[in-house]
């Protein structure tokens, strides 16, 4: 597996970005029994820079904590079927890897909703990196039960890791 990071902000985040990112995403993808070495595309920036990027790509002009933009379409979500017609372009030519998608992170609300949410900023990068992993695996929570399952399997997935509410750093 591999990730791409780039750091633009990283603001006054006390943890190993890249690390977190690393332990996150692997969990997720071994949970959803993803039978492909993956990569995955990480900007880490600030609220002005991921406002301007969802009002270009989602017509919304308003900062936000996390975008996720999943390289695959799923049929159904977690199910890594990819028809043989579109093999060429799901898979990184160099190196092999299924192409999952790119996530921005603010890195301001990172820090923001961590204080609101009376948690370390690691516990709230982990949570952001969980919830966006899951949308590049085809979750969604537009609809209720959608979003029940999208919680429950972001809740497991830091639990198992120790990255909760209640725990340090």
């Amino acid at each position: 597996m591999s990730f791409f990071v780039e750091i633009e902000k990283r603001g006054e985040l006390d943890f190993d970005v890249e690390e977190v990112l690393r332990q996150v995403g692997e969990r997720v993808l071994e949970t959803e029994k993803c039978p492909y070495q993956t990569q995955v595309n990480l900007l880490l920036t600030d609220n002005e820079s991921i406002r301007e990027i969802n009002r270009v790509y989602r017509q919304t002009d308003r900062e936000t904590d996390v975008l996720s933009f999943p390289g695959l379409s799923f049929a159904e979500p977690g199910v890594f079927e990819i028809p043989p017609e579109d093999e060429a372009g799901c898979f990184d030519p160099e190196t092999g890897e299924l192409v999952l998608g790119d996530i921005v992170i603010s890195a301001d609300k990172v820090a923001e909703q961590a204080e609101s949410y009376g948690h370390s900023w690691r516990r709230e990068f982990a949570f952001l990196v969980a919830h966006s992993m899951l949308h590049l695996c085809g979750y969604d929570h537009m609809e209720p039960l959608q979003a029940k399952v999208m919680e429950e399997k972001q809740s497991r997935v830091l639990e198992e890791l120790g990255i909760t509410r209640d725990a340090e750093g």
